[in-house]
């Protein structure tokens, strides 16, 4: 085998491993961030914390449509409220604590995961300063105070977390 055919053949492996890598990780509500610490811990020949995080990624969704309302010229939601979903970052970290009676480590922990995070865009709601053309004046539409109001934002979660003692 040649070396070109050979080195076609490991790039095409390689590629073929990271798109099947990214497929799980595109699927997922959020990405795994551990934090490294193994190489100070044997270097120094001490037990360090644990820790790591999951970072949400961002996921648009569909805002609704205008809905024509009867008696307004602009339809209400033109400017549409649009939701978003997505997730709280998590944390978890562990430190050993020396015991004062006896051999090892006791750990002291706290666990945040993720929470599901539901929001929506604000929104703008407008309507002319004129009515509909109206057959009691002739066809010509009529004035009237003009209205705008601006949706609040939405944003509903209920995060958890874990504070606990334990042993190694």
């Amino acid at each position: 085998m040649k070396s070109t055919t050979r080195t076609l053949a490991a790039v095409v492996t390689g590629v073929a491993a990271a798109v099947g890598a990214a497929a799980p990780a595109v699927a997922a509500d959020t990405v795994p961030v551990p934090v490294p610490l193994d190489g100070v811990e044997k270097s120094l020949n001490v037990s360090l914390p644990r820790a790591g995080g999951e970072l949400p990624l961002l996921r648009p969704g569909v805002p609704e449509g205008p809905r024509y309302v009867e008696g307004q010229m602009i339809p209400a939601g033109a400017v549409p409220q649009v939701p978003m979903g997505a997730a709280l970052p998590g944390l978890s970290a562990e430190a050993p604590l020396p015991q004062v009676v006896g051999k090892g480590f006791d750990q002291a922990g706290v666990s945040v995961p993720a929470a599901a995070l539901r929001t929506l865009t604000p929104g703008l709601a407008v309507d002319t300063p004129v009515t509909a053309p109206d057959s009691e004046g002739f066809g010509l539409p009529t004035l009237k105070e003009p209205q705008a109001a601006v949706l609040t934002p939405v944003l509903q979660t209920a995060p958890t977390g874990v504070l606990g003692l334990g042993s190694m």
